[in-house]
């Protein structure tokens, strides 16, 4: 299957979305300003039916060896992660950027924590190991968003690579259907209050979707899509009728990619998000808490002050920072990994 420029684009679009729904709640803007940023999980949801679209192809170009791909996605995933995890402890470490901040409410304080959990280890072991989002609450409350809170998503998607990268599926949409069923298993199970939405099996439906994309894409037939299409908003319903729209919402995004109008998608500005949107996904949380820290003080109560100051400037260093660890370290460990793989390719096959 060919690269997807359009979906490049739609990560760009959903990084972005992301961000914005983290900011605007320190913000003093109106409600009606707000509230259509207010979907950030249907957003992650839409991030994780992406990647079972594209990380298909990645296994493939590794001939379904689990070592190599891991070692890949790894490579691909953590040094920007290791360096963002790093700023997030050092910057919570500094104290509660919301004690100047009165008008912030629930909300807010459910994105940016007070303080450091305690004991520290277990959570700090547990976010560089990439198993936060495994651990029951029961364990370890609330694990898997104490010290990152963005990367809660991106255990869910450790935990799916090493499924897939396991089993080594050749026949996707039977896959698909197999991650379908994991989800409705889980949704029927008391299960729901023990783990976290880091939890594989609570996005499973939405990997599945994925897959099952992949498959039609590259023109293996339309039966499994349709199944988990209507899976997926089957055990979405249940959360309410809202809750249906993210499945649908993939379904828009796939006729997307044959109409006219998802060409603003392979705009050069949202291609450019699309490729910064890793790093921007992640570092957007702790440049706004730095934000928060730095200008909570000088507004001294001012909610007004605060909003146009806090909005421009977390905004610009969040997009600035994301392209500086694109540019400084993903595009320079992507190309080592595409000159290494061209390399084994030549080496195997005796031709350039």
């Amino acid at each position: 299957m060919k690269r997807l420029a359009r979906m490049d684009g739609l990560r760009g679009v959903l990084a972005v979305y992301v961000m914005l729904g983290h900011a605007l709640p320190f913000t003093c803007l109106p409600g009606w300003v707000t509230a259509p940023f207010h979907h950030g999980e249907a957003t992650v949801d839409l991030f994780f039916a992406l990647s079972g679209l594209v990380i298909a192809n990645s296994l493939e170009r590794f001939d379904w060896r689990f070592a190599p791909f891991m070692v890949a996605r790894a490579r691909r995933l953590l040094p920007v992660y290791c360096l963002v995890l790093a700023t997030s402890v050092c910057l919570t470490a500094l104290g509660d950027p919301l004690a100047a901040l009165p008008w912030v409410g629930a909300e807010g304080r459910n994105i940016m924590a007070a303080a450091l959990p305690e004991p520290l280890l277990p959570h700090l072991l547990a976010h560089l190991t990439l198993v936060h989002g495994l651990i029951p609450q029961s364990a370890l409350p609330y694990a898997y968003v104490t010290l990152l809170g963005p990367a809660w998503s991106l255990s869910t998607e450790w935990q799916f690579y090493v499924l897939i990268g396991l089993a080594a599926p050749r026949r996707l949409g039977r896959f698909a259907l197999a991650l379908l069923a994991l989800g409705a298993a889980y949704r029927a199970l008391p299960l729901g209050s023990e783990f976290s939405r880091a939890f594989l099996p609570d996005a499973a439906p939405f990997f599945a979707l994925g897959l099952a994309s992949a498959v039609l894409l590259r023109g293996g037939g339309a039966r499994s899509f349709w199944l988990c299409l209507i899976g997926a908003c089957a055990l979405a319903l249940p959360g309410g009728v809202e809750k249906v729209f993210t499945p649908l919402a993939w379904g828009l995004v796939m006729l997307a990619q044959r109409q006219s109008w998802g060409a603003v998608l392979e705009s050069r500005t949202v291609q450019y998000l699309g490729a910064v949107s890793y790093p921007l996904y992640l570092v957007n949380e702790p440049v706004q808490r730095a934000m928060a820290l730095l200008l909570g003080p000088l507004a001294h109560g001012n909610a007004a002050w605060f909003t146009a100051v806090f909005l421009p400037l977390s905004i610009g260093l969040t997009l600035l920072c994301a392209a500086w660890m694109h540019h400084a370290m993903e595009r320079p460990l992507m190309r080592q990994q595409n000159n290494r793989f061209s390399f084994g390719v030549i080496a195997v096959t005796g031709r350039e």
